[in-house]
Formats: structure tokens, C-alpha cells, sequence
């Protein structure tokens, strides 16, 4: 785990340089060490290759992006995995190239590879709920759903927000506010933050702890994020690196809601880390 962590810290260093697919890609060394990520590389670029090769010379934007939905969608038949949703699989972009079948926001970054490959920036839009994609064209921006490749319109959008508006309208952000470009840094980070929901959920705590390494390292001034680690360590009975987190957590965060509940745990935790030394 360490090696993969090294690897992926040293991708994530500098905001304005990630490499998000590979990024995103190499999260999948927690659960396949040997994976060979040049070969998964590989297999997205040959699959570019075949599409450049029937796109016209003189392709608007507009023509690829329907030569490249025809292909994704109906051609590999890439759809989202409405019969296991949960599976953490389908946040593992290796996974996701061999079965077909993911979630919006892994879908978008294979989508969003082979988009780049064929000269279409499509951005990632990171939509309550549901993650986006979109492509600027002379006439404006279509928003994309990365399930299906279906072009949102204003009213498909602002019904799928509605759910997620304060009962306040007046707060709210204009729907403009929610569509734009998504950072790598923040797409990583989301994309962890679902396989965290699913890990600590099944109390699956070595694959947990693999996930809130990556989280600290994309958000090192994140307390809660080292928090939350220290709950992987100590259910993976390491009293000395979760009361490391801990500890830590509740110096900088003394009045925080979990704080009383924290602080319970840590005499166990100080009892068994003596025990080791």
C-alpha cells in the first residue's frame, strides 16, 4: 500500500499538473497491487485509436460528440450498473473499462479520456448527486449525463437540483453556480469519498484505511479527513497511528460534536498502545 500511496501522492502534488486519469486509475492499486496501469492505458488508447480513425479530417465538435456517444454507449455499451450500484467495483476505472458498467462519475472519466484523445474537452461538472460533464461549442455549453450520454437541458437540470435547494430559495446559488468545471483535485476527492460511504458502511476497515490515506494526502489541512483515519487505525486495532489522528483531531477541533465521544475512546486506545511499546 505504501508504494501505491508514494505513486499517488506524487501525482497529486500540484494542482495545475494532475493527471486525473491516471490518478483516478491508480486508486485501484489498493485493491490489485500489481495492477498494471500502463496496460489499462493501453487498452483506453487503443479504443481512442479506433474512433480516431473514422472520425472525418473536417469533424465539427457536434459530429464528434455524436460519433463518440454512438460508440461509448452503443458500440462498447458502457451503461451505468443499475443492478449492483453499490458495488465498489464501479469506482475502480479497471473494473469499469472490462465490465461496461459503473457509476456517473467513473463512466465521465473513461468518457472524458477517450474525449480528450479526439481533440473534445469535455469537463468534469461535479452536480449534486450526480456527477456531469459538459463541452463548450460556439452556440453555448451541452451538459452531458455520463449514465447515457443524454444532453441536459436547462429544465432537466434544474429538476434533478431541486432535491438538493434550501426550503429558502432566496439562498440558493443560481443554477449556473453548480455546472462548473470541476477541478482533478476535486473529482479525486469524491470519487474516494463514495468508496468511503461504502467501506466504513460494511466495516471493511483495511480497504477503508486505504481510502483515507488517499483523502489525506489530496487534503492534508483537512482535520476531519485524519479523524477519520484514526477510526480505520483503531478498528484495525493500531492504537498508536489512530491516537496519532486523533489526538490531533481534537486539539484543533476541541469543541467539535464527536469530541466527548472521542476523547472516551482515547484511554483504551493509550492502554493498548502502552502494551506494544
Amino acid at each position: 500500500m505504501l508504494k501505491s500511496l508514494d505513486y499517488f501522492s506524487s501525482l497529486v502534488q500540484q494542482d495545475e499538473s494532475i493527471p486525473l486519469f491516471e490518478a483516478a486509475l491508480s486508486i485501484a492499486q489498493d485493491i490489485d497491487p500489481q495492477l498494471d496501469l500502463s496496460a489499462t492505458q493501453l487498452e483506453v488508447d487503443t479504443l481512442a485509436a479506433r474512433l480516431i480513425k473514422r472520425l472525418p479530417a473536417d469533424a465539427s465538435h457536434v459530429q464528434k460528440l455524436r460519433m463518440l456517444n454512438h460508440f461509448f454507449y452503443q458500440e462498447l455499451g458502457f451503461a451505468g450498473n443499475v443492478n449492483n450500484y453499490y458495488d465498489p467495483d464501479n469506482s475502480y476505472l479497471h473494473c469499469v473499462l472490462g465490465s461496461r458498467r459503473g457509476i456517473p462519475i467513473s463512466l465521465a472519466l473513461l468518457y472524458m479520456e477517450l474525449a480528450h484523445q479526439v481533440g473534445l474537452e469535455v469537463k468534469g461538472i461535479s452536480f449534486p448527486g450526480h456527477f456531469l460533464m459538459k463541452l463548450s461549442v460556439q452556440s453555448g455549453e451541452i451538459v452531458l449525463d455520463p449514465v447515457n450520454g443524454a444532453s441536459l437541458s436547462r429544465e432537466d437540470l434544474e429538476e434533478r437540483l431541486e432535491p438538493y435547494l434550501s426550503q429558502n430559495a432566496e439562498r440558493d446559488a443560481p443554477l449556473s453556480a453548480y455546472l462548473q468545471e470541476a477541478e482533478p483535485r476535486e473529482i479525486l476527492v469524491r470519487m474516494l469519498r463514495n468508496l468511503k460511504a461504502l467501506y466504513f458502511e460494511r466495516a471493511e476497515w483495511e480497504l477503508a484505511l486505504g481510502v483515507q490515506q488517499r483523502l489525506v494526502v489530496l487534503l492534508p489541512e483537512d482535520v476531519a479527513e485524519r479523524r477519520d483515519r484514526g477510526m480505520a487505525y483503531a478498528n484495525l486495532e493500531c492504537p498508536q497511528a489512530a491516537l496519532k489522528d486523533l489526538e490531533d483531531y481534537l486539539a484543533r477541533r476541541p469543541h467539535a460534536q464527536d469530541a466527548g465521544m472521542l476523547r472516551q475512546m482515547l484511554p483504551a486506545l493509550r492502554e493498548a498502545a502502552g502494551r506494544l511499546n
